[in-house]
């Protein structure tokens, strides 16, 4: 009998001592996870503010000014995403005044963004020096600058169009997910504006190539990035670009900042979001008439 005591006691001992190590290392696990936590917290802190810089750089990049092209009218829109961005936009004049360039593009991330921006601002000068450089090869001169520097499994999609006001023609290079249509006065089915070759990223070698569409009075251009397509519904269902083109369809024939906000607002209807997970930027361009007065010499 006294030796079974013994034993048990030994056991009890035994028992006590494992859960006295047990809980001391549960202590160990639960400083850890304390200061993981800690760790954590900071690093998403960190994280938001990077992402709170970046798109107050993007908003900031962003022309507030747009420039007064006699025959069109604009009405654009960029709405920084929540988690994730990477658009870039812009409408600018060429030294030749007869001619002006529409670009809009988007990454998958700030840095590539911030990247293709910088090569963007290098080649400006280029563009200019080369007057009459097709889309094309615009959008060639920035793969063969972005490419090289592109890192994992990171894309970027540039839509690059010149509009030549002698002749009204629209010449476009679309290279990865830019969502563009033509809207044609009088018409109610959209021209798609296709790709001409697949996004930017590590694996591209494509030759990028042009397109050219006729512009008519009171046609217009609407481009998109794929924050607005990839947009989700509370089922997780993209909007896509069906819902896109439905928009375009649907709105009422007003003016092209009526246009773009019934697009937006249709968007938004069907997320049930008001601020986007994604940059969304949204241009629309309505030509106005195709009267060229030229300068006196």
């Amino acid at each position: 009998m006294a030796n079974d005591q013994d034993s048990l006691k030994e056991r009890i001992s035994d028992l006590e001592h494992e859960l006295a190590v047990k809980e001391a290392e549960l202590h160990r696990y639960r400083l850890e996870l304390s200061k993981a936590n800690v760790a954590l917290e900071k690093l998403i802190a960190q994280t938001n503010q990077e992402l709170k810089m970046a798109q107050s750089l993007q908003k900031f990049l962003s022309p507030t000014e747009l420039p007064n092209v006699q025959g069109f009218e604009f009405s654009t829109k960029f709405l920084a995403g929540t988690r994730s961005g990477g658009d870039y936009f812009d409408i600018f004049e060429h030294e030749d005044k007869l001619k002006f360039g529409i670009l809009i593009s988007s990454a998958s991330g700030y840095s590539l963004s911030s990247l293709l921006l910088s090569v963007i601002i290098k080649i400006s000068s280029q563009i200019e020096a080369r007057r009459g450089l097709e889309a094309h090869k615009v959008v060639a001169l920035l793969a063969k600058e972005v490419v090289p520097n592109i890192a994992n499994d990171d894309k970027a999609n540039i839509f690059y169009g010149i509009v030549d006001r002698r002749s009204y023609e629209f010449q476009y290079c679309s290279v990865g997910i830019i969502d563009g249509f033509l809207a044609v006065y009088g018409k109610d089915s959209l021209q798609e504006l296709l790709a001409t070759g697949p996004s930017l990223g590590r694996d591209f070698n494509t030759e990028p190539q042009s397109r050219t569409v006729q512009l008519n009075p009171r046609d217009r251009l609407i481009l998109a990035t794929e924050g607005l397509k990839n947009s989700q519904n509370s089922l997780g269902v993209a909007w896509g670009g069906h819902g896109l083109s439905e928009a375009i369809s649907k709105a009422p024939r007003q003016g092209v900042h009526e246009l773009r906000n019934e697009i937006l607002y249709a968007n938004q209807k069907y997320t049930g979001k008001e601020d986007p997970v994604r940059d969304q930027t949204l241009i629309v361009t309505e030509v106005k008439d195709r009267v060229i007065k030229l300068a006196k010499n």
